[in-house]
């Protein structure tokens, strides 16, 4: 009886897990439906509208194909799908005129549409949207050759271009702070792993080489949604915006990522302590994860960055001394300093000399992390500008950036 009532414990666990899990993706995505469900039906109605006796499904299909994609490649995507169904939908048309319909006339379409997305180096969307296009020409075409297909794909991907440049462009400064909240999250993962190694019989090292392929994965898209994020500003209204929000949150990518180099290095040198010493800095290691894990998820809630910076500084303090006699210890001191660093600048503590002034001991108040930017929903709504510490100098890197 026992037994049963800890599998029915367990698994109600499970599924309040798994069902908080699903409503936090709903709701990090339950935007970018609406909006693709709105497209697809804006699409289809001037489809519909513009040409009387005529079935516009190519419409809203390319619209929603256009739309469904993340933060700053939403153009992109839009003009490669175009470009893609442009290939299908003129190979498509041409088989039809030549051939007419058929099995084969099919097999053919379809393989010449792959065969020029790739002659041209298009990227594996554009020869999947190739292929598709050849395929629903064939497929609906009945034998008919008609411009009324390409039309539709110019209205949908039209409506997407409207919808992602220039009434609802992507908010770059809240993609990257969500993109920061995994890679914190898988990095707490790995601090956590490595505390827990330290206190047990296993390599330590082992259990940080486990958590590396893990960690690259949000490191790569914590670049890449960098790199999108100025592009958005290019190209769309939200170029419009202050570029305070985005600036802010740019400069937390870059200290985020030397978090995670900081990170590591302390997983690293904890690894290489003996046995003994490793039990001591256990407990660090794990404090740490929980510190990040306090960031993880608030990141635009003050509190918890200025709760983040004591906990660091609170667990860094006493590594200060360098009392430290053998190397290795040294290096593991010297690394816990270094992750408390890094957590109060990405926290939000505008100066490093204030962080370093905090852990010897020098300053007596506890470091202040400055609120967080926040941007408007709507690019033509701008915030006054900050006129806060470093603010100038941000908005400085932003344009040089964007430009």
């Amino acid at each position: 009886m026992a037994e049963l009532s800890r599998l029915a414990h367990d698994a109600f666990a499970w599924v309040r897990r798994e069902g908080a899990t699903a409503l936090e993706r709903l709701r990090d995505h339950m935007w970018v439906v609406v909006q693709c469900a709105v497209a697809a039906t804006v699409a289809w109605t001037i489809a519909g509208g513009l040409i009387d006796d005529h079935f516009p499904f190519f419409a809203p299909i390319a619209a929603v194909i256009a739309l469904n994609t993340v933060g700053g490649e939403r153009g992109t995507n839009a003009v490669r799908m175009l470009f893609g169904v442009v290939i299908g939908i003129v190979v498509g048309e041409f088989s039809i005129a030549l051939f007419g319909g058929g099995y084969a006339t099919m097999v053919a379409a379809i393989a010449v549409a792959m065969m020029i997305a790739v002659a041209l180096g298009a990227a594996r969307l554009v020869i999947a949207q190739a292929a598709s296009g050849s395929i629903l020409t064939l497929a609906v075409a009945d034998g008919q050759v008609g411009l009324s297909r390409l039309t539709d794909a110019l209205i949908g991907a039209s409506v997407a271009l409207v919808m992602s440049q220039v009434l609802f462009p992507t908010r770059p400064a809240a993609w990257l702070r969500r993109i920061e909240n995994e890679a914190l999250q898988e990095i707490v993962r790995l601090l956590d792993a490595t505390g827990r190694a330290l206190q047990g019989d296993e390599d330590p090292s082992l259990s940080t080489v486990d958590r590396l392929s893990a960690l690259s994965r949000p490191m790569a898209d914590l670049s890449r949604a960098q790199e999108n994020s100025h592009r958005s500003v290019r190209w769309t209204t939200a170029r419009w915006a202050s570029p305070e929000p985005l600036a802010y949150e740019d400069e937390k990518v870059d200290r985020l990522i030397i978090l995670s180099e900081s990170c590591l290095a302390l997983a690293r040198t904890a690894a290489a302590m003996d046995k003994e010493e490793r039990g001591h800095i256990a407990s660090v290691v794990l404090e740490m994860a929980s510190t990040l894990d306090v960031l993880a998820g608030n990141l635009g809630d003050r509190e918890a960055r200025q709760r983040a910076v004591d906990l660091a500084l609170d667990l860094a303090q006493p590594f200060s001394e360098g009392s430290a006699e053998d190397s290795v210890t040294a290096s593991a001191h010297l690394s816990v300093q270094m992750v408390a660093t890094d957590i109060m600048l990405f926290a939000g503590v505008e100066e490093p000399e204030t962080v370093a002034q905090a852990l010897s001991g020098e300053e007596e108040d506890q470091p202040q992390v400055a609120h967080p930017r926040t941007e408007s929903w709507l690019p033509w709504v701008r915030r006054r500008r900050s006129s806060g510490p470093g603010a100038r100098e941000r908005s400085r890197r932003m344009f040089r950036r964007s430009r």
